[in-house]
């Protein structure tokens, strides 16, 4: 049987696909065992208050952070526009200041107003 140069060609694109969605496979199978990490749960039907505080821990930490990145934004704002005397900057920068200051303590506040 004689081939064409269409048909080998067109083998030769199948035998790439292939190869392709072979190697694909092989690397997500080796990302996945790789990167792999257990789950290590509390034993014995640990207390579910704990977790819930664990939790809200976790929640106001990310929520910490926010807020002093958002508090580092408004001083530099404010240190901008003591630069480049705009009043209006001034006047965003110290409102960004002190919105990242109640953002960054807003468990401390809580607490204090007895929310949390």
């Amino acid at each position: 049987m004689k081939t064409t140069k269409k048909s080998a060609e067109t083998l030769a694109a199948r035998q790439n696909r292939v190869k392709r969605r072979y190697i694909s496979a092989a690397a997500f199978v080796l990302v996945s065992v790789a990167l792999a990490c257990p789950a290590l749960a509390a034993g014995g039907g640990g207390d579910p208050l704990s977790i819930v505080n664990n939790l809200s821990d976790f929640i106001f930490s990310i929520i910490k952070a926010l807020g002093v990145i958002i508090l580092g934004w408004g001083i530099v704002q404010v240190g901008m526009s003591f630069q480049s005397h705009d009043a209006s900057q001034r006047t965003q920068g110290f409102l960004c200041l002190f919105g990242g200051l109640l953002i960054a303590f807003c468990k401390e506040i809580l607490t204090a107003i007895g929310a949390v």
